[in-house]
């Protein structure tokens, strides 16, 4: 299983739509503080609809808080300045994709994390800033589950 991980989103509707998306795709979205928003906030509920029964959503209160209940073997720092192109990752089965908060992406010091594997780009035309945070998780998660054979889906 994926693990999607949102740090210090600030956005409600996009949290809400990886809400949608690990329901969808039986990802695990893990969020970590602090939030810009409450999660029963009007905003994320409709973006996220009734899908809150059917994904799996964990806060943690810091990024050292998620390393250690995740246990990661590998993260994926998604960020406009990596190297390599997301499709030319070969995942595997609880791979993390770990995405920066709106509008900023993640900082430095995540950036230099030692438990990052690697920092991936997904490709854009140039003179653009960036996609949005939940568009670019969608791409990202479909790629890795793609390639993992899409396990589970009808």
């Amino acid at each position: 299983m994926l693990k999607l991980v949102f740090f210090e989103p600030r956005i409600p509707p996009n949290t809400g739509n990886a809400i949608r998306l690990v329901a969808g795709t039986g990802c695990e979205l893990h969020l970590i503080e602090p939030l810009g928003f409450d999660l029963s906030e009007p905003k994320l509920r409709r973006a996220g609809l009734d899908y809150h029964d059917l994904a799996m959503v964990t806060v943690h209160e810091n990024l050292a808080a998620a390393w250690k209940a995740m246990q990661p073997e590998r993260v994926f720092a998604f960020t406009t300045q990596g190297t390599t192109r997301n499709t030319d990752i070969s995942y595997r089965a609880g791979d993390v994709l770990l995405f920066g908060p709106e509008p900023t992406g993640l900082p430095p010091e995540v950036l230099a994390d030692p438990h990052l594997t690697e920092q991936v780009r997904i490709p854009m035309l140039p003179g653009r800033r960036s996609m949005n945070l939940s568009n670019a998780a969608a791409v990202a998660v479909y790629e890795a589950w793609r390639q993992l054979g899409f396990p589970g889906a009808v």
